[in-house]
């Protein structure tokens, strides 16, 4: 994959100007000359030389920011949440005292803000992009604790990855791409943001998530690309955009159930592309399950191999924070069993594996048989500090009100070893998740609390 090309290709300036990049919003002409502005206004000696917050949702103002960033702009900065709160946070992490903002936001005292405005296109396609290693941007994760985590990525991370993806899905400028996940959260960055500015496609400008509203969503602006998570797979039982024009349909963030699998792929006769990888290691490898694809394949661009039972990785995508081996490789924290061809299943995660009363006991293998219990259609297994805090007893949160809790109790001894049994199990009508669809894990343990 030529990258170097494609972005000198890509400043050149859009292949077709007056198409819609947001639906009913900015076309690409719009975009380009935004990004123009963009760049003139943050090299000002005022702006110059310290990183950026990009304090936006709207997918035609974050593409113009990267444009910029691209060409020499500023680094970005991109919060998890654009509450007071957390931009205070960001500005105590990063010190940033520049904001590119389309809208009001509740910015710490002294934040200089950017409004985006046209400038002249055609200083992109004369600009020097920047080097491969240089870093583009930020991401800010919010963490389990309470502390967000950083990651940073560079050009090749950013721009090889969305060039991986267009190329990898064959996704053109015939597609309309809704996205169910911010475009604030790498998933949606990428899909929402990088892929319709390197294909060309039109991307909706809200991001829809009940279910009612991503069906609506579809249909209305005749959506081929379906970006979603497991829980919004989960919410969509039963609902049928067979006679849509959907040709893709992807999942991250999260493993997807197979009865959500089955369910979506029986009703639509269409297939969900599982992508497995995270903010920090990009995507690593993809699957179809509706294709007969039971193993993950690795992207032909990622290198990997199994050590100690987990995933080793090396990538153009991987986040320079991140410490590989002498060889080269980022070892990760999932366990992992090799299968297929050149594939892999995954099992769990290392720090999914604890000890309670001596004994180990796999949270991941607890959670699957509890999903197996009639009524239960989600689990989120958890060890929680017993008193005194060095041991653990096991939390189980459960999805499904229509459980008997007491009963379920009497049949998992049947299957699981007594110290393996949850000793806490609450029943919720819905599990609590965050914005990006992962489970909100500060959230759940309130709930054990009360």
């Amino acid at each position: 994959m030529d990258i170097d090309g494609s972005i000198k290709n890509l400043l050149q300036g859009p292949k077709f100007p007056d198409r819609e990049f947001v639906r009913s919003g900015a076309t690409f002409g719009d975009v380009y000359a935004m990004a123009a502005g963009l760049r003139a206004a943050c090299n000002l000696p005022e702006y110059q030389g310290a990183a950026v917050c990009l304090a936006s949702d709207n997918k035609a103002v974050m593409a113009a920011a990267l444009l910029a960033a691209l060409v020499g702009g500023p680094s970005l900065l991109l919060p998890y949440s654009f509450s007071a709160p957390a931009l205070a946070r960001l500005q105590q992490l990063s010190g940033f005292t520049t904001a590119i903002a389309d809208v009001a936001r509740e910015f710490p005292q002294g934040t200089a803000v950017i409004r985006p405005e046209p400038g002249n296109p055609a200083e992109l396609a004369t600009a020097t992009p920047v080097l491969p290693g240089t870093e583009l941007l930020k991401i800010f994760t919010g963490g389990t604790t309470g502390a967000p985590q950083v990651w940073a990525k560079t050009r090749e991370n950013i721009f090889g990855e969305g060039f991986n993806l267009f190329q990898h899905f064959q996704v053109t400028e015939k597609d309309c791409i809704v996205a169910t996940v911010p475009p604030y959260h790498i998933y949606g960055l990428l899909f929402s943001v990088l892929l319709p500015l390197l294909s060309s496609a039109t991307v909706i400008a809200d991001t829809p998530s009940f279910p009612g509203e991503i069906v609506g969503a579809v249909l209305e602006h005749g959506a081929t690309v379906l970006a979603s998570i497991p829980a919004h797979y989960r919410t969509l039982h039963g609902r049928n955009l067979e006679n849509s024009s959907l040709r893709l349909a992807f999942s991250s963030a999260g493993m997807l159930d197979a009865e959500d699998n089955e369910a979506f792929c029986r009703q639509n006769k269409l297939g969900i592309v599982e992508v497995y990888g995270s903010t920090e290691t990009g995507g690593i490898a993809t699957r179809n399950r509706f294709l007969g694809e039971t193993h993950f394949t690795p992207f032909p661009i990622v290198s990997w191999k199994i050590r100690d039972d987990r995933i080793c990785v090396q990538s153009p995508f991987l986040s320079p924070d991140l410490t590989r081996e002498d060889d080269g490789f980022f070892t990760s924290g999932d366990r992992v069993e090799a299968g297929g061809i050149n594939g892999f299943s995954l099992l769990g995660r290392i720090d999914g594996v604890t000890k309670v009363g001596g004994k180990r006991v796999d949270l991941e293998e607890v959670r699957t048989i509890i999903k197996k219990e009639p009524g239960v259609r989600d689990c989120v297994v958890m060890a929680l500090p017993a008193s005194g805090g060095r041991q653990y007893r096991l939390a189980a949160l459960i999805q499904g009100t229509s459980v008997d809790v007491d009963v379920m109790r009497n049949r998992l001894a049947d299957s699981l070893e007594s110290y393996a049994l949850p000793r806490l199990i609450r029943t919720v009508q819905r599990i609590p998740l965050k914005e990006n669809g992962k489970y909100d894990r500060e959230a759940i343990i309130r709930l054990f609390e009360s």
